[in-house]
Formats: structure tokens, C-alpha cells, sequence
């Protein structure tokens, strides 16, 4: 079989850049398709051509077989890439794009079956001689069958959806109190994310390492693996950072596993480029247990691609690979060929905002900045003027630094982490650079639960003063006089402290920077200001920030600040304060409504819940008293600080008759 002239890339977003990357290389057209959200995104750009396939919503778009194969079948596409998420693990999809006479650049649809069940996917390795992680048994258990696994395992267990990966629907529970609403709050969060509500139970392993491996199969047999990627530092079962190789691992170890990956990926007929992932206890790593095989490309490929090395070459294009095994090529090297140098780290940058607790951001990129370089990397969808959406995974980029050993790889990553600006869009940059610059980062001791742990001593308490203080500099800057075409300006059109018989006085501002209190502030006596930039000096000590419409952002941290209107807010402006308003903590979708007016209800009690990038967030009564407002239903599309409802608290003789 001949190389594909055409290929159509069913994603969007970094994964379709990466990939249209790749085509372009080869020489291979490639098609784009977009939601009528993504019409000017950076991937709809960079392809040969594109195609619209519908409205904002995923489930009549990107998740439309019908319309892809159609945008196939109009551009002349002979295979179809599906990148990572959306349909990428979708055995129909597959099926589908065989029946239309097109390749799907991935595993046969029987693998991707399999192996998306996860209950098969253990039986499976079981037989091939892979040791799992001891759980439950059997599929579409029903609540209380699960409970009672749960119950008989033993707490602590980790609920799992059977279908899908990433985190999604996954609960650590504790204590047998909380069953039930997380294997309910699981199911809802499984069916959205994959269509599919059966979940499974597994021990939870303390002080876990995730350990994965990369595994690449022609069709003819030959299945090699490319080494480990350590993908422990995870903050909601979410990977933020992956390396490779592992520092955990010795040789023998690695090769054990490298061979039991090997061995997976033959036990399901696997072909081209996949994934089989491990649960590492950190004190015993030859105790490794199989967790799930991801039966596509992942997010990390990159540190594989930057430290796997080919008959003493260093460098392997994963997705080209995808392509030459798709188009029926056989791998031209064995296990004994591949060998490693190096090391690399990737981080991903996120449409979340760490001072509000990681909750999903967004809004339009006014300043983008992306580091490469000499060892870095960056893989991004990005693009100023780009609009970042609730609706879509909230990735926007990732960053990778490759170097002759660990430290240096880190060193790198923490300076292009520092490079990076993206004002518009709260994202978790900085929180990246001082992760990687933690004390057991550094020394490499790592598992699952370190960044649960850390994230409040890594995210900034409160607003530095020179923030502030650059704020006012540039508001005191425009208000300098324009002068006219001679040069000339008039002083009487300042708009300074001008006083009768004194020196002026500076004016002071009123900013407003969100999740602080407002404060009024005077611009320092020596600051610089340029369209992109403002640099400052406080104590001595000078400070750049760039900056672009409100925001302000220097090292991966983001400000935007704002004046602020007492007046306004004094009169309700935006969302009402109070201790009795529920906002909305994000912009998002009401998936789920709760209670009604006239409710009485409990302190802390479930009331509605708000879905954005995939991610759920519960909005629980502040206090015990009754509903006297519910603004929104089932499906509505709410903004961040959106009123949604208000809780009027009961009487105090009245939670006495209660208590």
C-alpha cells in the first residue's frame, strides 16, 4: 500500500496542528474540520484546506461520524487521523471509516474495543501473563454491586469508568459514607465524557507512581516498545507533568515492564502507536500492576519523540510512524536497535486559573508568547485573537525541554515556562515553573497525590505590590498630555495632581484584581512604559510585566486588573455579593439542577451542578435556609459570576428546631 496523499484530521486544537505538522513534512495534504467556535483557530489556518462541520457543540461537530466522513468524502481524504480524545478511542469511528473505504491511522476497531473496556482490557492482560491491579470482576454492575466490591476490597478504592480515559469520572473514595453520590456523580461524569456509564472499582494503591510505556505495531507482527514516561505529578487523575525515562526505574525493571507492554499490545492485535500505563508502587517498583491500555496517541508523545533513539540516532517522529504502519509499512528496526538519550519533561498549559482553586478560564488570547529554542519546544493551538471556549478540553498548549540529563531538562523547561505569555486567558503557567522547582521534583521523589498536596503552597497568597504598582503606572501614563504634530502639548489638558503653589501630587487609582479586595494605589516615581510592557521599580527593585488590554503577566503569571467602581458595586453591578448569592464559579453548562424555590434545604446540601471543559463543579448551599431564587435549568450556558441562585438563611429559632 501506498503513502496516503490525503489525510483528513478528525481533532482540533494542538493535537491537529501537531499532526497537520507532520503531513505537511511528508508531503501529505491535509484537511482540517471546525465548529463554527473554532472558524479562525490556528489549525483551521495551518491545513491545506478545511472543512466546517457544525455548530459550537462537540456532540454535532467533532463527535459527528456522519459529518466527518462526509468532510472526508468532499475532499478527497483517504485515511482519517483522529489525534487524541473526541473519537480517537471510538471503535465505531473506526468501524465506520472502514465501511467508507477510508484508513483509520490507528488500532483495528476489534483492539480499541477491547481495550476500552477496561474490565476485558484486565482479563485480557491477565491471560497474556501482565499483572493488574486486584478489583472488581464482571461488567455493568449496578450500584450497590459496586458498593459491595468497594466495601469488600476495602477502603480506600478508586472508581473507574470501564470506557474512556484522561481522569474523566474517576473518584478516590475514602470512606464508605460517600458511595453512593460518587459512584452517582461517576456515572454522570462517564456518560457525558464517553457515552458509556459502567464504571469498575480497584484498590487504591498508596503513594502510587504512574508509569507508562510506548508501544509502536506494524502489521506484520513486529510490536517494539520505546521506553517509560513517568506521568506521576497528576492534580485530578489529570497528568500536568510527564518525563521520560523514569528516575524510579532500573534497567531490569524497565525491561520487565517494556516487555509486559509488549506483551498487552500482541494480547489485543495491536497496531500502530498505543500506550499501556501502570500503577508503580513507589517503595517496590518491581511490584508494577497493568492499568489500562490507550489505544492512541497521547498528549506526551513528545518526550518519548525527544529522548528514544534509532540505531544510535536520536529523534522519532510518533505520527509519522502512525502513518507508515497505517499505510501497511513494517518497522524497520527491532527492540535491539532502539536505545535512549537524554532526558526530557513536558508541561501542559491549561485554561484554568490556580487562585480560583484550578477552575476552568476563558476568553479571547490578547498576548501569546511560546517558547522554543535550543531544547524546547512548544506544541501549541494557539493563536492571538484565539477565543478559548468552556465547551472543548481546556489544553491549549504544551511545553518540552530536552537535555543531556534531568536537571538540565528541568532548568530548561522552568525558563520556557517563565517565557511563556498568554494575557487573555488565565492559565496555570506559573504554578508549572514553581511545581517544577519543588524540592521532591527536583530529587525526583514523586507519586500521584504530591500535587493534591503542594498546590496551595505553589499558588501565590494575595497580589504582589509591584502588580499594583504597574497597574497604576500605566494608567498614570495615559493620562499624560498627547502632543500634536509640532510637538507641542498642552498642560492644561493633563490630567495630573495639579495644586496651586505645590509640587503635583500624583493621582491614586482604585484597582480591582478578581479574588482580591479593591485597593487604591499611586504609580511609582520610576517606571517605563511601551505598547507591549511596563517595567516598574519598588523597593529598589525593578520589575518587567508585559501587557496587553487590562492584563499584566511576567514569569507564567497572569493579572487582569481592573478599575474599580464603587458606585457600581455599591448598585449590584455584576453578580450581588453576599453570603447568600450562589455565582457561578466558571463559565459552563447547568448539567444538573437539584432543588427548586421554596426549598428548604441543609448547609452544604447539593443544589446544582455546573459542567466546563469536562470538568464537574458543585454548587452547594452556603447554609441551611430556604431557595428564594434559581435562575437557570438543565442546560443552560451560564458565565463566570453568573447569579444562579440565592439562599435565604432560616431564622436561628428555626435551626435550633432543626438541630
Amino acid at each position: 500500500m501506498t503513502m496516503f496523499d490525503t489525510v483528513l484530521v478528525a481533532n482540533r486544537g494542538e493535537i491537529a496542528v501537531r499532526v497537520i505538522r507532520t503531513l505537511r513534512t511528508m508531503g501529505v495534504r491535509s484537511v482540517a474540520v471546525f465548529s463554527d467556535a473554532d472558524a479562525g483557530a490556528r489549525h483551521v489556518r495551518e491545513a491545506d484546506t478545511a472543512v466546517r462541520i457544525g455548530p459550537p457543540a462537540a456532540a454535532e461537530s467533532y463527535l459527528s461520524i456522519r459529518r466527518l466522513l462526509d468532510a472526508a468524502a468532499r475532499t478527497g481524504a483517504r485515511a482519517v487521523h483522529p489525534g487524541y480524545g473526541f473519537l480517537a478511542e471510538n471503535a465505531e469511528f473506526a468501524r465506520a471509516c472502514e465501511a467508507a473505504g477510508l484508513v483509520f491511522i490507528g488500532p483495528p476497531a476489534e483492539a480499541i474495543s477491547l481495550m476500552g473496556d477496561k474490565i476485558r482490557a484486565k482479563e485480557t492482560v491477565r491471560a497474556a501473563g501482565v499483572p493488574v491491579v486486584p478489583g472488581s470482576t464482571g461488567s455493568g454492575l449496578s450500584d450497590a454491586e459496586l458498593a459491595a466490591a468497594a466495601r469488600e476490597i476495602g477502603m480506600p478504592v478508586l472508581l473507574k469508568p470501564s470506557a474512556g480515559g484522561g481522569g474523566k469520572g474517576m473518584r478516590l473514595i475514602r470512606a464508605e459514607s460517600a458511595l453512593a453520590e460518587e459512584i452517582a456523580t461517576a456515572r454522570r461524569e462517564a456518560l457525558a465524557s464517553f457515552g458509556d456509564d459502567t464504571l469498575l472499582v480497584e484498590r487504591w494503591i498508596e503513594s502510587p507512581r504512574h508509569i507508562e510505556i510506548q508501544v509502536l505495531a506494524d502489521a506484520h507482527g513486529q510490536v517494539v516498545h520505546l521506553g517509560e514516561r513517568e506521568c506521576s505529578l497528576q492534580r485530578r487523575h489529570q497528568k500536568v507533568v510527564e518525563e521520560a525515562p523514569s528516575v524510579l526505574l532500573d534497567e531490569a525493571t524497565r525491561a520487565a515492564m517494556g516487555e509486559a507492554a509488549v506483551r498487552a499490545a500482541r494480547s489485543c492485535g495491536y497496531t500502530g502507536a498505543g500506550t499501556v500505563e501502570f500503577i508503580v508502587p513507589g517503595g517496590d517498583p518491581s511490584a508494577y500492576c497493568f492499568m489500562e491500555m490507550n489505544t492512541r496517541l497521547q498528549v506526551e508523545h513528545p518526550v518519548t519523540e525527544l529522548t528514544v533513539s534509532i540505531a544510535g540516532r536520536r529523534g522519532l517522529d510518533l505520527v509519522e510512524w502512525q502513518l507508515r504502519t497505517a499505510a501497511g509499512e513494517r518497522l524497520p528496526f527491532a527492540q535491539r536497535d532502539i536505545g535512549f538519550s537524554g532526558h526530557a519533561v513536558e508541561a501542559r498549559i491549561c485554561a484554568e486559573d490556580p487562585a480560583r482553586g484550578f477552575l476552568p478560564s476563558g476568553g479571547r488570547v490578547l498576548a501569546l508568547r511560546e517558547p522554543n529554542g535550543p531544547g524546547v519546544r512548544t506544541d501549541s493551538g494557539l493563536g492571538e485573537g484565539t477565543e478559548v471556549s468552556s465547551r472543548y478540553d481546556p489544553m491549549l498548549a504544551k511545553v518540552i525541554a530536552h537535555g543531556p540529563d534531568r536537571p538540565t531538562a528541568l532548568r530548561l523547561l522552568r525558563a520556557a515556562l517563565a517565557e511563556t505569555v498568554t494575557l487573555g486567558v488565565p492559565t496555570n503557567a506559573g504554578f508549572l515553573r514553581r511545581l517544577l522547582a519543588h524540592p521532591e521534583v527536583v530529587a525526583g521523589r514523586l507519586d500521584t497525590g504530591l500535587v493534591e498536596r503542594e498546590a496551595a503552597g505553589l499558588t501565590p497568597d494575595g497580589v504582589p505590590e509591584e502588580v499594583y504598582a504597574a497597574a497604576a503606572a500605566v494608567r498614570q501614563a495615559a493620562l499624560a498630555p498627547v502632543p500634536d504634530a509640532s510637538g507641542w502639548s498642552d498642560p492644561f489638558s493633563a490630567s495630573g495632581g495639579w495644586r496651586l503653589g505645590g509640587e503635583p501630587a500624583p493621582p491614586a487609582f482604585p484597582l480591582e484584581i478578581a479574588g482580591s479586595a479593591p485597593v487604591t494605589h499611586r504609580a511609582p516615581a520610576l517606571f517605563e512604559i511601551t505598547p507591549d510592557t511596563v517595567t516598574v521599580t519598588v523597593d529598589g527593585l525593578t520589575h518587567s510585566f508585559h501587557r496587553a488590554g487590562d492584563w499584566l503577566g511576567r514569569d507564567g503569571d497572569a493579572w487582569r486588573v481592573r478599575d474599580h467602581d464603587p458606585v457600581a458595586a455599591s448598585l449590584g453591578g455584576g453578580a450581588r455579593p453576599g453570603a447568600d448569592t450562589l455565582a457561578a464559579p466558571m463559565p459552563g453548562t447547568v448539567t444538573v439542577v437539584k432543588a427548586a424555590v421554596g426549598d428548604e434545604v441543609a448547609a452544604g446540601q447539593s443544589l446544582l451542578v455546573v459542567e466546563a471543559m469536562k470538568m464537574e463543579h458543585v454548587i452547594s448551599a452556603p447554609h441551611a435556609g430556604t431557595v428564594t431564587e434559581l435562575d437557570v435549568a438543565p442546560g443552560a450556558t451560564v458565565a463566570m459570576d453568573q447569579v444562579l441562585a440565592v439562599v435565604t438563611p432560616a431564622a436561628p429559632q428555626e435551626e435550633a428546631r432543626r438541630d
